[in-house]
Order: C-alpha cells, then sequence, then structure tokens
C-alpha cells in the first residue's frame, strides 16, 4: 500500500468513524427525549438505562453503517476535491479507478464484517434490549407459553398442542393424527394425551399417559400409552423461537424458524424473502461507495451540500426500491434470492457504470 492509498485512507476512515458516531448519538438523544417520560415513570435505574442504550449501539450500527460508508466518502474525496488534492492526483497520472480502489476495497471488508455483526453479534445485543423493554417498559407479554400450535410432521401426519410451557417443556392438550397416503388421506391413527414433555436426556418428546385410537377395517381399537417416545422432528428450542421477536435470531436461527414454521403449515415466503435480504443488505456497503465515490470526486457548484443531498436520495431510492420489491416479491412468483438481492445487482450495474464514466 503505498503512502498516497494510506492517507486518502485515513480521511475516509476518519470521516467514516466520525459520521457513524454522530448519527448514532443523533437517534440515541432523540429516542432519550421520546421515552423519558416512560423511563421516569417506571423509574428505571441509571445502570440499566445506560446498558439499554449500550445494547441499542448494535441495532444502530446494523442501519446506519450504509450511510456512514456513504457520508464518509463523500466527506473525504470531497475535502480532497475541495484543496485541490483529487486534481494533484490526476497531474501524477494516477488513473480515476486507481484512486476508487481503495475505497472499494474498505467496502468490501466491511460488507463482510457486517455480515457477521449483523447475523450473530446484533441479535444478542438485541435480546438483552428487549428484555429490558419487556421487564421495565412491559413492551409485551412474557415468553412463557405458547398456545394454539399446529405442525406438519409429515405430508401426512399432523401434531398440535393446545400450549406450551417453556419453562417446564411441556405440552398441554396434544394430539398426533396419521393420515396414511398423502393422495387419498384416511384417518389411521390418533394419539390424544393431556400432557406431553421434552426430555432434555434423551433429546425426544415423551408422552406420560395417553390413548391412541387406532382405525381397524371393523371397529377402532382404543389403547392406554405410558411413557412413550413420540416421533416429532421440532425441538423444545425450535418451538421457544417461534415466540422470540425476528432481531433477536441469528440468520441461522432465522432459516431453521422459517422451517419449523413450514412444519406447521404456515406460509414462510415473506420470510423468506426478509431473510434473503438481510444477507444481502451488507453488500449495500460496496454499492454506495461505488456510487457515492466517483459522484464526489467531480466538482460541482453547490460544493458538499450537493453531494450530500445526492446521498440522501440514493439512499432513499435505495429503500423505496427494496421495499417495494420485497412487497411484490411476496405476491409474485419470483425466486426469493431474487427478489432479496435485486435492488442491490440493481444499484451495483449502475455503480459500474458511474465507476466506468468516472472522471476527475
Amino acid at each position: 500500500m503505498s503512502i498516497l492509498d494510506r492517507y486518502v485512507l485515513k480521511q475516509f476512515v476518519s470521516s467514516m468513524v466520525f459520521a457513524l458516531l454522530a448519527l448514532c448519538a443523533i437517534f440515541i438523544v432523540i429516542d432519550l427525549l421520546e421515552h423519558l417520560g416512560q423511563f421516569l415513570d417506571h423509574q428505571i435505574p441509571i445502570q440499566t438505562l445506560g446498558m439499554y442504550y449500550l445494547a441499542m449501539l448494535p441495532y444502530l450500527c446494523e442501519v446506519l453503517d450504509p450511510v456512514a460508508l456513504m457520508l464518509g466518502g463523500l466527506f473525504a474525496v470531497g475535502r480532497l476535491s475541495a484543496s485541490s488534492e483529487v486534481t494533484a492526483m490526476r497531474s501524477s497520472g494516477q488513473h480515476p479507478v486507481r484512486f476508487l480502489m481503495p475505497f472499494l476495497v474498505v467496502a468490501l471488508m466491511m460488507s463482510f464484517a457486517q455480515t457477521y455483526f449483523n447475523g450473530w453479534v446484533a441479535p444478542r445485543a438485541a435480546t438483552l434490549r428487549l428484555d429490558i423493554e419487556r421487564e421495565y417498559l412491559g413492551s409485551s407479554e412474557g415468553r412463557t407459553s405458547l398456545n394454539d400450535l399446529h405442525f406438519r410432521e409429515s405430508p401426512s401426519r399432523n401434531l398440535s398442542m393446545r400450549r406450551y410451557d417453556a419453562e417446564a417443556r411441556i405440552a398441554f392438550a396434544v394430539s398426533i393424527e396419521e393420515y396414511g397416503s398423502p393422495a387419498q388421506p384416511r384417518i389411521q391413527w390418533r394419539i390424544d394425551a393431556d400432557t406431553m414433555r421434552w426430555d432434555d436426556a434423551r433429546s425426544q418428546w415423551i408422552i406420560p399417559n395417553g390413548l391412541r385410537r387406532t382405525r381397524l377395517p371393523d371397529r377402532v381399537l382404543v389403547e392406554p400409552i405410558h411413557n412413550q417416545s413420540v416421533e416429532f422432528s421440532v425441538r423444545h428450542d425450535q418451538i421457544v423461537r417461534l415466540q422470540l421477536n425476528t432481531d433477536e435470531m441469528t440468520f441461522p436461527e432465522l432459516a431453521e424458524n422459517i422451517e419449523t414454521l413450514r412444519k406447521g403449515g404456515k406460509d414462510t415466503r415473506r420470510q423468506e424473502i426478509d431473510l434473503s435480504g438481510q444477507w444481502a443488505f451488507p453488500f449495500v456497503n460496496f454499492v454506495v461507495v461505488m456510487i457515492a465515490i466517483p459522484f464526489a470526486a467531480v466538482r460541482r457548484r453547490g460544493g458538499m451540500a450537493v453531494n450530500i443531498a445526492a446521498a440522501m436520495i440514493l439512499a432513499i431510492t435505495y429503500i423505496a426500491f427494496t421495499k417495494i420489491s420485497q412487497a411484490v416479491g411476496a405476491v409474485v412468483d419470483i425466486p426469493v434470492d431474487v427478489v432479496g438481492w435485486g435492488a442491490n445487482v440493481i444499484f451495483a450495474l449502475v455503480g459500474i457504470v458511474v465507476t466506468l464514466r468516472m472522471r476527475f
């Protein structure tokens, strides 16, 4: 890495960090002013309040990183352009794309880092933040029970439970039905039980007491069952996860949760699109830098104000395009990954065109 690259990166990284800190501070102050009355009414301890806003920082970084990168690039290149340093680089024979490379490398590294951060770190901080909201602000009910759960264990077998106590790991009012052939479903047998518990030692479900009704050619055979294991692939932790906010789940947990919902007979297309979009979102860092830096490298009337206005328009356009495409994709038969990554691909093509046309 040349001295010039280090100099440019220093300008870029310092501007990006400043923009991120400033944006996070603004959002925290706004949120504090908005909820100050609630905090005082519920007499939240000052250390808990500090922990709450520390736990909010990962969420803010998750959302604001692309904006901070874009503003950092605009400020850095704007300063270099205003002091004629960009002109000096051009006079020395540096190619515009070569000037852009350090920015793109940092943006790509940030994209991969943010993928891990968004998918594995931020959800754990969200759990702490939401737990404080539940305990002190009454934002939602507790997580001790789930009601009226229905699962399709296989194409011919259904399982339902009236209520699930997550702390005791016991399901209440359980019924299991086997219909034989999916093509010509006729009930073959049914199990009814007051309770079903999760056995950690054996990692399986156990019915302590129940009745099994088997359909025979001429009658229905009724048999009592005791301590019988149940062929049910959905685990305790997967059921518990159904009551979590999606912000609290890592990417693998989200994928597993979607599979659990699918077994429950739910239409999971929206959730699949959302997960694909979450994988795609961190790479907005690379796309916005690819567009913003060439734009900022050209001096214009109005100076930095024009660049910032253009950046805001770009951000709003991306968000609007993403939301519209996800809404359309939820009802139109388009591959999930096409919907999730579509905005990135289109804006990346715009960035490639802007880069190839880049002039100092």
